[in-house]
C-alpha cells in the first residue's frame, strides 16, 4: 500500500478510469469496482451497498457469497452498513461483531471476517450507498486506506447516479406545488414579509471526478482561490456597516478562512490523488460536513458553516456556474431560500429587494443572523423541507412573530396578512408618534424604558424609540464574531462609541459572558473538557475571575472610554456575595492603576449585578448594601428556577413567565430591594411582553430593559394602566395562588382598558 492517500487513491483511480471508460454495464462495473479495490488494499473482502427503494441493497462484492447480492438489504440506520448511511460517518473497526450496532447476516458469510471498514457513498450532500472492506484478521485499517477509500467512493457515486441505480433524495424531488402550503421553524429574526421565493443557488452537480491532468486541475483551483479572495476582498471593502463594525468583524473571521493554507492544502492533496477539481473541493467538504456532525458546539458549528459558504462559492468559481441569486439580481420582492448562507453572502443581495431569508438550518448564533438583523431581514431558520414544498417564484408570507410560513396563499390569507401587516405598520407611526410622551402610568407613576443592545448599531435605537438609556449593553457580543481575543483598545473604541452615541442617558455594560454556553474557539478549557450543561457551568463572571486578565483588560477599557461621564458596570451570572466583592475590586483596582497613569478617569463608577441565580435572592441583605442597582435576568432566571432548558423544544413553552411560582419568587426580591433602596429592574425578554410587563411594574419594577421593538407596544400599555389599582390586584392574586396568572391578568387589563398586544 502507498505511504500516503494520494498515492493510494491515484493507484486506484487509474485502474478505475479504465472501468469507468468501458462499454459494460453498470452491474459489470461495480463488479469490477470491488475487485480492484479488495486487490488494492489487500482485503479479503470489498463490498458496495446502494440505497434502493428506502433500503441499502447489496449490489456488489467481492468475498461475500455471491448468491447475498440483491438480497442482502439493510435499512438506513441497521447494522454496520446502515450506521455509516444513516449517520452519513466512516466505521473502522477491529472487530465488526463488538460493535453495539452489529447485525450478522447469514446468507453473506461474513462470519469469517472479523476487521471492517466503511465509508458512505455521498450525492449531493445525502448518503446513496455504502463502501465497505472486511479481513480475516482483527486490525483497524490504517489512515491511508481510509481516505483512499472515500477518495473512490466519490467516483463510484459518479457511476451509480449517471446508471441510475440509485433513488433520488426525497428533497430534490420537488412538489410540484399548487395548492396552499404552510410551514414553520426556528425564530431567528423577528418581522413579517411578502415576497417570492427565490432560491439563493442550485445545487451544483459534479458530473466528473477522475482528472485526466492532474496539473491543469490544479492550476484550476489555484485560479479558483484567486478569484474568490477578489471577492472577499472587495466585499469587505464594500460592506455598508463602517470599517469598525462588528459586522465588519464578521467579514473579517470570514476572510480568515478564505486564506486558510490548511483547507488550500488539503483540497491541493485530494487533486494530487487523482479528482477533479470539483471533485476534491466537494471531497474535503465531506469530510468538513462529517466533523460537522460531531461538534455539539454551536458557535464552531457556525464558524464550519462559514467554511462551507466558502467551499461552495469556490465550487461555482472553479465550475464556471457563477449565477447566484444575487449576482443575477432580484426582479422584484424576494423572499430568500438556502440550506444556509454566509454573512458575505447575504451582503451581497438588494436590500431594496430582499424582504425575508427562509433557512434549512441557522441558529441564532450564526454569523449571518447579527448582519441579518443589523439590515433589517427577518429570518426562519430549521425549515427542513422548504426546497421540497416550495416552487421558484411561489408568493411567500413570512410571519416570524407567530413562527408561520404561508406558501402559495389563497386570496383570503393574502388579505389577511396585508391587514396584519397595515395594522402593524400603523401601530409602529402610533408608537412612533408617542415617541416624545413621556412614559409614565395614568395615575403619574414614572416607568424607565431602556433599551437591550450589544453592537454599535443598535445605538441607534435610542434616538428611534425615545427610550431612556441602554439597561443592557451585552460587551460578549464583540468576542462572538471576533475570529481572535479583542484586544484592549478594540474593545474602548466601541465603548466610547456606544458612549458618545447615547451622550446623556446612561449606559449599562454587562462585562463579557463568554464560556459554557457561548463557547469561542480561541478560549477554551485547559483541560479540554466538553460541558453537559454549559448554561449552567464555566462561564459569566466565573470564566472572568478565573481568567482575570480578560476582566482587567475589559475594566480598563471601560474606564478610559467612559473619562468625564458615570460609567455602570454590571456583573453577570453572580451565586454569591464574594463574587461580587472580587470582580469589584479588580475593577477598582485598574482604576487605581489608571488613575496613577495620569489617565483621565469616569466621574464616577455605578455597580450593579444580575440576578439569574436563585441562590442570589437568599442573600440579598448581605448583598444590597453594597450594590447600586439590580437587575432581574428572567432568561436565564426562569430555567434555573424551574431546572428547564429554555432551549429544549419540549421544555421551550412548559413553564409560563407568569406562573405564581414566578411572580411571588420576584416580588420577594422586589420587595428587599425598595426596603434597601436599591433600584431593581429587569432585563430579560419577560419585560419585552406586554401582558408580562404589566404583571412586573404590578410587582414594584420600575425600570424595564427590553428589545427596540418592544419599547412601543410596552409604552402604550404604561400609559394606559393605573399602576395603584394594578397594585391592589396583583397583590391579591399572590395570595389567591391561582397556579396561573395568566388569565385573570388578562381578564382584569380587558376590564380596565389596558393596551395589551
Amino acid at each position: 500500500m502507498p505511504s500516503s492517500p494520494a498515492a493510494a487513491a491515484r493507484q486506484i483511480l487509474i485502474r478505475l478510469h479504465e472501468v469507468m471508460a468501458s462499454n459494460i454495464n453498470a452491474q459489470g462495473k461495480l463488479n469490477k469496482v470491488v475487485e480492484i479495490i479488495g486487490q488494492s488494499l489487500s482485503s479479503e473482502v470489498c463490498s458496495i451497498y446502494l440505497l434502493r427503494e428506502g433500503v441499502l441493497e447489496l449490489f456488489a462484492t467481492r468475498g461475500l457469497k455471491q448468491e447475498a447480492v440483491h438480497v442482502t438489504r439493510l435499512a438506513p440506520g441497521e447494522g454496520l452498513v446502515g450506521t455509516i448511511a444513516g449517520n452519513v460517518e466512516t466505521l473502522n473497526l477491529d472487530e465488526a461483531a463488538s460493535h453495539p450496532d452489529f447485525a450478522y447476516r447469514p446468507e453473506t458469510g461474513e462470519e469469517l471476517f472479523h476487521s471492517f471498514a466503511g465509508v458512505p457513498i455521498v450525492r449531493r450532500a445525502q448518503a446513496v450507498g455504502v463502501l465497505c472492506v472486511q479481513h480475516v484478521d482483527p486490525r483497524r485499517y490504517e489512515e491511508v486506506e481510509i481516505e483512499a477509500l472515500q477518495t473512490v467512493a466519490m467516483v463510484i457515486s459518479e457511476l451509480i447516479s449517471n446508471a441510475g441505480l440509485v433513488d433520488e433524495r426525497p428533497g430534490d424531488a420537488r412538489i410540484a406545488g399548487t395548492g396552499t402550503g404552510v410551514a414553520s421553524g426556528l425564530q431567528l429574526v423577528m418581522g413579517m414579509a411578502r415576497g417570492h421565493a427565490v432560491f439563493h443557488q442550485p445545487r451544483i452537480t459534479i458530473e466528473h471526478t477522475v482528472a485526466e491532468d492532474v496539473e491543469a486541475e490544479r492550476q484550476r483551483v489555484y485560479s479558483a482561490f484567486t478569484k474568490m479572495r477578489e471577492q472577499i476582498e472587495r466585499m469587505t471593502g464594500a460592506a455598508e456597516f463602517g470599517v469598525d463594525g462588528e459586522h465588519q468583524e464578521v467579514i473579517e473571521t470570514y476572510k480568515m478562512f478564505a486564506y486558510d493554507e490548511g483547507w488550500s492544502r488539503r483540497i491541493n492533496e485530494a487533486i494530487n490523488s487523482g479528482l477533479t477539481a470539483e471533485a476534491a473541493i466537494e471531497r474535503v467538504q465531506q469530510r468538513t460536513r462529517m466533523r460537522m456532525r460531531q461538534i455539539d458546539d454551536p458557535l464552531l458549528q457556525d464558524r464550519m458553516h462559514d467554511l462551507e459558504d466558502l467551499a461552495n462559492r469556490l465550487l461555482r468559481i472553479v465550475s464556471g456556474q457563477l449565477g447566484t441569486a444575487a449576482q443575477l439580481g432580484l426582479r422584484q420582492d424576494a423572499i430568500l431560500i438556502a440550506r444556509n448562507l454566509g454573512p458575505a453572502e447575504l451582503l451581497e443581495y438588494d436590500r431594496r429587494r430582499l424582504k425575508g431569508v427562509i433557512l434549512e438550518e441557522g441558529s441564532l448564533t450564526a454569523h449571518v443572523i447579527i448582519v441579518a438583523r443589523a439590515m433589517g431581514v427577518p429570518v426562519l431558520g430549521r425549515v427542513p423541507d422548504i426546497r421540497r414544498i416550495v416552487g421558484e417564484g411561489d408568493l411567500i408570507l413570512m410571519d416570524v412573530a407567530e413562527n408561520r410560513l404561508l406558501i402559495r396563499p389563497s386570496p383570503d390569507m393574502e388579505e389577511a396578512f396585508e391587514t396584519k401587516l397595515q395594522l402593524t405598520q400603523k401601530r409602529r407611526a402610533e408608537f412612533s408618534a408617542m415617541r416624545d410622551l413621556p412614559t409614565e402610568t395614568l395615575d403619574g407613576e414614572p416607568i424607565e424604558l431602556m433599551v437591550n443592545a450589544g453592537l454599535r448599531d443598535d445605538i441607534a435605537a435610542l434616538d428611534a424609540t425615545g427610550a431612556a438609556g441602554i439597561g443592557l449593553f451585552r460587551t460578549e457580543f464583540q468576542f462572538l464574531v471576533s475570529a481572535t481575543m479583542p484586544q484592549r483598545e478594540r474593545q474602548q473604541r466601541l465603548y466610547k462609541d456606544v458612549l458618545d452615541m447615547a451622550g446623556d442617558r446612561p449606559v449599562i455594560f454587562r462585562t463579557v459572558d463568554i464560556g459554557g454556553d457561548k463557547a469561542l474557539p480561541y478560549m477554551q478549557h485547559d483541560d479540554g473538557h466538553m460541558e453537559e450543561n454549559p448554561a449552567m457551568g464555566w462561564r459569566a463572571m466565573r470564566l472572568s475571575l478565573e481568567r482575570d486578565g480578560l476582566l482587567k483588560a475589559q475594566a480598563r477599557a471601560l474606564l478610559e472610554a467612559a473619562a468625564g461621564k458615570t460609567l455602570y458596570v454590571m456583573f453577570p451570572l453572580i451565586s454569591e456575595p464574594w463574587e461580587f466583592d472580587e470582580a469589584k475590586a479588580v475593577i477598582e483596582k485598574q482604576r487605581a492603576w489608571l488613575i496613577g497613569q495620569k489617565k483621565k478617569m469616569p466621574i464616577a463608577v455605578r455597580y450593579g449585578t444580575m440576578l439569574e441565580v436563585p441562590a442570589l435572592a437568599e442573600v440579598l441583605d448581605i448583598l444590597l448594601p453594597k450594590l447600586d442597582f439590580l437587575s432581574i435576568g428572567t432568561n436565564d432566571l426562569t430555567q434555573f428556577l424551574f431546572a428547564a432548558d429554555r432551549a429544549h423544544p419540549k421544555l421551550a413553552e412548559r413553564y409560563d413567565w407568569l406562573s405564581i411560582a414566578i411572580l411571588r419568587f420576584l416580588a420577594r426580591v422586589v420587595r428587599e430591594c425598595q426596603a434597601q433602596e436599591v433600584p431593581v429592574g429587569v432585563c430579560g425578554e419577560m419585560g419585552g411582553r406586554t401582558l408580562e410587563a404589566m404583571a412586573l411594574i404590578g410587582l414594584g419594577v420600575r425600570r424595564l430593559s427590553i428589545t427596540p421593538a418592544s419599547i412601543g407596544p410596552v409604552k402604550a400599555m404604561i400609559r394606559s394602566v393605573n399602576v395603584t389599582e394594578l397594585r391592589q390586584f396583583m397583590q391579591n392574586l399572590l395570595v389567591d395562588g391561582t397556579p396561573n396568572a395568566r388569565p385573570p391578568l388578562l381578564q382584569w387589563a380587558l376590564d380596565h382598558g389596558v393596551e395589551i398586544n
